[in-house]
C-alpha cells in the first residue's frame, strides 16, 4: 500500500497537527493508489504559479481568430502608415488631367480621381493621417480621462462631484456640432487640431469608466488590508488600484479608437477636419461624391479603405473585451 500523502500543516505537535494529520490521512484514502495529491497537476508535470488574468486573456486572445484576424489588419496599416513606400511608389500629389476619372490601368489599380491623380497611392497614403489622428487622439483621452477619473474615484468628494458635472456638460455637446464650430476657426493644416477637438470631447467616458473601476478596486480587501499596513495613496492607486483597474479602460479606448478614425473621415468629408494638401480617406470621400455615378472608383476605394480599419479595430476591442471580462469565459 502506497504510503499516505501528509500536507506541511500537519507537521507539528498540538490539536492542531493532529487534525491536519486526520485529514492528509482521510485524503489519502479516497485517491486511488498512485493518485497525485491534491493540486500537484498531471504527473510529471511542472508545478507553477497560477497564471494571471494579463497571461489568461493572452492566451485567450491567441486562440481567437477574430482577434488574430484585425490584429494583423491593423498591424498592416500600422506599417504602411509608417512606410508606405513598401507598397506605394508613385507620388499622391503627382496629376496628369488627361488621365482624369479614368478607372483601373496597368500600374494603377484603382484609377485616378478628378485630378488625375493615382487613387491607389492616395488610398496607401492616406491611412498615416487616420491612423495618427486615431492613435494620438485615443493616447491622450485614455492618459486624460484615467487621470481625472481615477483620482475623482479615489479620494471623491466635491472633486468628484466637480468632475462627474463637468462631464455632464461635454456629453451634451453634439459632436458633429461642435467640430464644425471649433474647427472652422483653425486655419492650420496639421492633424493635431483634429486630436485636440477628439480628446476634448472624448475623455468625458473613459474618465467614468475609470472611475467606476477604481470605485470598485478600492472596495476590495487587498486593497483594505494595504491600507491598514500603512500604504500611502500614492502607492495604493500605483501598486494595488490601477493594474485591477485599467481592464475596462484599455477595451473602451480600443473600441473608441476605431470610432475616432470614423469621426476624422466625417469632419474631413464635412471640410471642418484635415484640409489639402494633406492626404485623407475623408477628403478623397468628399471629392468624389459628386461623381458616384459617372467614376465610381474614386468613391468606392478610399470608402472601403476606411471602413475596413474601422472595423478591425472594432472588432479587435471586441475580442480584448471577451478575453478581459471573467463574466464571459
Amino acid at each position: 500500500m502506497p504510503e499516505s500523502y501528509v500536507p506541511k500543516e500537519a507537521m507539528g505537535h498540538g490539536d492542531g497537527g493532529s487534525a491536519a494529520l486526520a485529514i492528509g490521512e482521510a485524503e489519502s484514502l479516497e485517491r486511488r493508489p498512485g493518485a497525485a495529491p491534491p493540486g500537484a497537476g498531471p504527473p510529471g508535470a511542472p508545478v507553477g504559479k497560477p497564471r494571471s488574468l494579463w497571461s489568461d486573456a493572452w492566451h485567450d486572445l491567441c486562440r481567437n481568430p477574430v482577434f488574430v484576424l484585425s490584429a494583423l489588419v491593423i498591424l498592416f496599416l500600422v506599417v504602411i502608415a509608417i512606410w508606405p513606400q513598401l507598397i506605394a511608389t508613385g507620388n499622391p500629389y503627382r496629376a496628369d488631367l488627361a488621365k482624369a476619372q479614368q478607372g483601373s490601368q496597368p500600374g494603377h489599380p484603382f484609377g485616378f480621381d478628378t485630378q488625375g491623380r493615382d487613387v491607389y497611392t492616395r488610398v496607401v497614403y492616406g491611412a498615416r493621417a487616420s491612423i495618427t489622428v486615431g492613435v494620438c487622439a485615443t493616447t491622450g483621452a485614455a492618459l486624460l480621462g484615467s487621470l481625472l477619473g481615477g483620482l475623482a474615484g479615489f479620494f471623491g468628494g466635491w472633486g468628484d462631484t466637480l468632475l462627474s458635472r463637468l462631464a455632464d456638460v461635454f456629453f451634451g455637446i453634439p459632436v458633429i456640432l461642435g467640430g464644425l464650430v471649433f474647427l472652422s476657426m483653425v486655419t492650420g493644416t496639421t492633424v493635431w487640431p483634429v486630436v485636440g477637438f477628439i480628446v476634448l470631447l472624448g475623455w468625458p467616458q473613459i474618465s467614468r469608466i475609470a472611475r467606476g473601476s477604481v470605485v470598485t478596486a478600492k472596495q476590495n480587501d487587498y486593497v483594505q488590508a494595504a491600507r491598514a499596513l500603512g500604504a500611502g495613496n500614492g502607492r495604493l492607486l500605483l501598486r494595488h488600484i490601477a493594474p485591477n483597474a485599467v481592464a475596462p479602460v484599455i477595451v473602451v479606448a480600443t473600441i473608441a479608437l476605431g470610432t475616432f478614425i470614423a469621426l476624422e473621415a466625417t469632419l474631413s468629408y464635412l471640410g471642418a477636419g484635415l484640409k489639402p494638401p494633406t492626404v485623407s480617406w475623408g477628403i478623397d470621400i468628399s471629392t468624389a461624391s459628386p461623381y458616384i455615378r459617372s467614376a465610381p472608383h474614386m468613391l468606392l476605394w478610399p470608402a472601403g479603405a476606411l471602413s475596413i480599419t474601422v472595423l478591425a479595430f472594432i472588432l479587435l476591442g471586441d475580442a480584448v473585451r471577451d478575453a478581459l471580462d471573467p463574466k464571459l469565459r
